[in-house]
């Protein structure tokens, strides 16, 4: 990772855990040499939309995009499970709208796919294309790839802050691999799509705003498990206790007086 113009923050917390996020991810590489390509050609995709949460109510499947889920019988989408993908998802006709990345995985309600709490409807769809196992961003402060520029390479990053950029960005290059951005640290907030190409103003990617706090990677969620959503299991019920303490013995009885 290069830094135009500022320093790393050299937080040892932070360096580990960018370490441990991208040793996560070291298998793609070997899958894509096998021929098991990420939204390359070949690749297929599928995807099922719920009309209620938890997977309830009528059901409709994608292996295409499609510009309204409304025709397809859904008036709205309560639930999505991803058998392959990934996906891009909108909450408005037209791929337009507020955007949401749809990664291998279940989905059982709205706020399981965004946390931007702006918008919970889901309208229109689309295959997301992955087109390498290699990974690199251009970010720059000012619209026309001008002013104090970060790249990024095979890497996630959950804080521009903590690695010495501001939360100013104003024009992107995607050169290699697909991203996704958000406006806030930690993957939280409004996403923003970023698939090989320039954009040069933050109106090309539909942001209200020049801000991106974090990014990373998008990947097929088939071999990365990070990032699906699963429910987690539930707490065992308390059992008796193994090796009770024993309690105290009784104090000895006393003589009564005669």
């Amino acid at each position: 990772m290069e830094l135009d113009g500022a320093a790393s923050s050299g937080d040892p917390v932070e360096e580990q855990w960018i370490r441990r996020m991208s040793a996560e991810q070291q298998s793609a590489p070997e899958q894509l040499a096998a021929g098991k390509s990420q939204g390359g050609a070949g690749a297929t995709y599928k995807v099922l939309l719920f009309e209620f949460e938890n997977f309830q109510g009528c059901k409709a499947e994608f292996s295409a995009e499609c510009q309204d889920v409304n025709e397809k019988g859904l008036e709205k989408v309560g639930s999505v499970i991803v058998e392959s993908g990934p996906w891009a998802g909108y909450d408005r006709h037209g791929f337009t709208g507020e955007q949401f990345i749809l990664e291998k995985g279940e989905y059982p309600r709205w706020d399981t796919w965004t946390n931007s709490q702006n918008s919970y409807t889901l309208l229109s769809l689309r295959p997301l294309k992955v087109d390498s196992a290699e990974h690199k961003l251009h970010l720059y402060e000012n619209p026309g790839f001008t002013g104090r520029k970060m790249e990024i390479v095979d890497d996630d990053v959950p804080s521009l802050w903590g690695h010495g950029f501001q939360d100013r960005v104003a024009s992107v290059k995607a050169l290699n691999g697909t991203w996704v951005g958000y406006m806030y640290p930690g993957y939280r907030g409004r996403q923003f799509i970023f698939e090989r190409g320039d954009f040069k103003h933050w109106n090309d990617w539909e942001a209200p705003a020049p801000q991106i706090q974090s990014v990373r990677r998008v990947r097929d969620m088939q071999w990365h498990k990070r990032g699906c959503f699963t429910v987690p299991d539930p707490a065992p019920a308390p059992g008796p206790d193994p090796d009770p303490v024993p309690a105290p013995p009784a104090p000895p009885a006393t003589a009564g007086a005669s």
